[in-house]
């Protein structure tokens, strides 16, 4: 680096802040265990929200619309599992009201059609 005033980062480097800061070295959140099809909204008849990291309130944010957790990744930028976390934290504060994915009965049939697709695809 030349000139001291120059930026020592670009957008190619990437976040400064690793996931683990982020959640604080935690792996699990103080809610419940998300899916990444979990559907999660902003309650509007929550009280004030505690947490002021930006991350909380990026979320917040984006959560104004029903969002899946999946999108609320992506549109953050964040692994998957660092965003449940975030999310799982702000449900358990009262901020988000979630509605997990309907769980299927998967049977021999489920199977049966999946290895179908897998043989067109391979004969692709």
């Amino acid at each position: 680096m030349t000139n001291p005033r120059e930026p020592w980062f670009d957008e190619a480097a990437g976040p400064l802040v690793r996931p683990y800061a982020l959640t604080r070295g935690r792996t699990t959140g103080s809610g419940p265990e998300l899916d990444m099809l979990t559907t999660v909204v902003v309650d509007n008849s929550a009280t004030a929200p505690r947490r002021f990291e930006p991350e909380y309130v990026d979320i917040l944010r984006l959560c104004r619309v029903s969002q899946t957790v999946a999108e609320v990744s992506a549109q953050l930028r964040f692994p998957l599992a660092v965003t449940k976390i975030l999310v799982g934290d702000l449900i358990g504060d009262g901020q988000l009201i979630f509605r997990a994915p309907v769980p299927t009965e998967a049977g021999p049939d489920d199977l049966k059609i999946l290895r179908a697709v897998l043989d067109g695809i391979r004969k692709i």
